[in-house]
């Protein structure tokens, strides 16, 4: 058997050959650069979308999920929600609720568990927003009445001076100063200036009306008529 002579390229370069990219994959790098102008996805395949949808953020990928109509994404979408549970709520509370679900022998897409622990945090928000302004108002209502409590109290004249020393003196001054000043507001009441008023003609009238002595004997008459007696 004859040997072949070795075949050597004399002369030309050795090239390494780089595989081109493909129109499909073309596709995809450009709806991935693009993928926050996402939205319905029609009828795209799954196995596209998967290599897609990862790329999207939270809102993103609520976005594409609710714009698509008639076609559930969830064979692609539900590990992307599962990462989204897992990144916002913790490790803890993502085993809590797989252990739950395998004791209830459920399964509850993670998109649902999202929502449902979303809405979850904010009632309890609210509940503890609530209970911090009941507790703000009862405080409130608190500084108020000892407000009033210390407006309420009469401080002593500081005018007159003081003779005793006892509780009793304090309180029986304060007592005569509200007499004096519920006497003056009485006398000030237009019932009783109108009384004064009617008592005051009355008397000018029967002044008027009284009869004068005529002729009388004055005193000097009657001291001279006792001396020629």
């Amino acid at each position: 058997m004859r040997n072949m002579p070795e075949r050597r390229n004399i002369g030309v370069p050795f090239l390494t050959m780089q595989k081109a990219p493909s129109l499909v994959d073309l596709c995809v790098e450009t709806a991935i650069d693009n993928v926050r102008y996402l939205g319905d996805v029609g009828e795209t395949d799954l196995h596209l979308l998967d290599r897609i949808l990862p790329h999207c953020t939270f809102d993103q990928l609520m976005h594409v999920e609710n714009s698509t109509k008639g076609r559930d994404l969830t064979p692609v979408t539900d590990k992307l929600w599962k990462k989204f549970y897992k990144k916002e709520f913790g490790e803890k509370s993502l085993n809590v609720v797989i252990e739950r679900m395998k004791e209830k022998k459920v399964a509850f897409r993670w998109k649902q568990l999202y929502e449902a622990k979303v809405e979850d945090l904010n009632e309890a928000e609210k509940k503890t927003s609530d209970r911090l302004k009941q507790l703000y108002q009862k405080e409130d209502a608190k500084k108020q009445s000892r407000q009033t409590r210390l407006c309420s109290k009469v401080p002593p004249s500081s005018n007159k001076r003081s003779f005793g020393n006892g509780p009793g003196y304090g309180l029986s001054g304060v007592k005569s100063n509200l007499m004096k000043k519920a006497k003056i507001d009485f006398l000030k009441c237009p019932e009783v200036k109108n009384l004064a008023a009617l008592r005051k003609n009355a008397v000018k009238k029967t002044c008027s009306s009284a009869p004068t002595m005529r002729g009388g004997f004055s005193g000097k008459d009657y001291a001279s008529s006792s001396k020629h007696r």
